[in-house]
């Protein structure tokens, strides 16, 4: 992730983040007072859907310093924090929920993916709730022919670079359900999305939850 800090600081004014954030399955689940960490939180778009939906409680943080600045100035509705890349900067049982909107796609390796999962498990309570959306793999001629291209760099089918400077990655159903494997899936959906260079890929969203205790051994 250091390594593409530089990115995402460079296009923190030119890029429009676009992934949709499906409000009525947030309400199914969360309360307007309970405390909502958006992980990956950009210049903080969702972060000011929720609170026009009435969340009151709101968290942002993101590995990017610019990303971060501009979401702290314009939607000063949350309280921010620059994440490090590995440690999730609060307590064990922060949150009653995380949102985790395409940023898996920005984390190309599968480890640090887990690293990741594993840390939101920690920072979310009991019965907490984890929205992932995320890209998934694409059989078009174009997507076929870079995953293809930067397989042996990368050895991993699905990983691709961009020339602005920026490595991404499409997800297999299966690569995500194994990461999301400590959690209890409520509901899971494949859909259309705009990326945030114009082009249409499948994606998919997963509303999972974190168990009891005493359950998460069963």
């Amino acid at each position: 992730m250091e390594s593409q800090d530089k990115y995402w600081n460079t296009v923190v004014y030119q890029k429009r983040f676009g992934h949709p954030l499906i409000m009525a399955e947030i309400q199914k689940h969360v309360g307007p007072r309970c405390r909502v960490l958006d992980y990956g939180c950009g210049y903080g778009r969702s972060l000011r859907e929720l609170h026009e939906a009435g969340f009151a409680n709101l968290y942002g943080i993101d590995y990017s310093a610019g990303m971060i600045a501009r979401a702290a100035r314009e939607n000063p509705l949350a309280r921010y924090a620059r994440n490090s890349g590995s440690v999730i900067p609060f307590t064990d049982g922060s949150f009653d929920a995380v949102l985790l909107l395409a940023v898996l796609t920005c984390i190309p390796n599968s480890d640090e993916q887990a690293r990741l999962f594993s840390e939101l498990h920690r920072v979310l309570n009991e019965g907490g709730i984890l929205y992932v959306s995320d890209l998934l793999i694409n059989h078009d001629e174009r997507n076929r022919e870079r995953y293809k291209r930067f397989d042996p760099t990368h050895d991993c089918y699905g990983v691709f670079e961009l020339e602005e400077g920026v490595t991404l990655r499409h997800h297999t159903v299966e690569h995500l359900e194994r990461l999301a494997a400590s959690f209890r899936t409520i509901s899971r959906q494949e859909f259309l999305v705009e990326t945030m260079n114009g082009h249409e890929s499948r994606a998919i969203r997963m509303i999972l939850q974190k168990q009891p205790h005493g359950l998460q051994s069963l």
